[in-house]
């Protein structure tokens, strides 16, 4: 930040729709910034984006081994996202339902996924509204993007 207010330049903070949808950032830390380019848009898009990119440069504008290493927040040694998390093709399953068409639970799960995952993840979205909130503006590419789209309550025990 210190460089960005020297040299007027914009600091883009590295988050992706998966990760603040379900509160996998850090306050002042990898959320710190003054716009979010991946805010709305899910990892596994965000994996295709980069494969995208290679090809159509035909060369690794992004080295494979980034695109090919286990997601991790790297917060502690041989952490992977999915000690935590689903699989990114089911988190994102989840967030496009939950989030982007606004079905509830029992459609989720009737979606073919899991009930404790789907709670899970459900919870984790609804609790770090907070999070969200403090976050940078983001480019808007999803029906229903994080923010302006949709802004739920933050105090009087709204979590389901």
């Amino acid at each position: 930040m210190a460089i960005s207010n020297k040299f007027g330049w914009l600091v883009l903070t590295t988050g992706n729709k998966s990760e603040l949808s379900v509160g996998y950032c850090t306050l002042y830390g990898d959320m710190a910034g003054g716009l979010a380019v991946l805010k709305d848009i899910p990892k596994t898009l965000v994996y295709k984006l980069a494969n995208y990119i290679n090809l159509k440069e035909n060369k690794e504008i992004i080295p494979k081994s980034v695109i090919l290493r286990p997601p991790s927040a790297e917060l502690r040694e041989n952490q992977k996202d999915q000690d935590t998390l689903p699989s990114y093709p089911i988190l994102d399953k989840i967030i496009s339902e939950y989030i982007e068409k606004d079905q509830s639970l029992e459609v989720i799960i009737k979606k073919g996924i899991k009930k404790e995952t789907a709670e899970k993840i459900i919870l984790m979205i609804d609790k770090n509204e907070y999070k969200r909130r403090q976050s940078p503006p983001g480019i808007k590419i999803t029906a229903k993007a994080l923010g302006k789209d949709r802004r739920m309550p933050i105090t009087n025990k709204f979590y389901r």
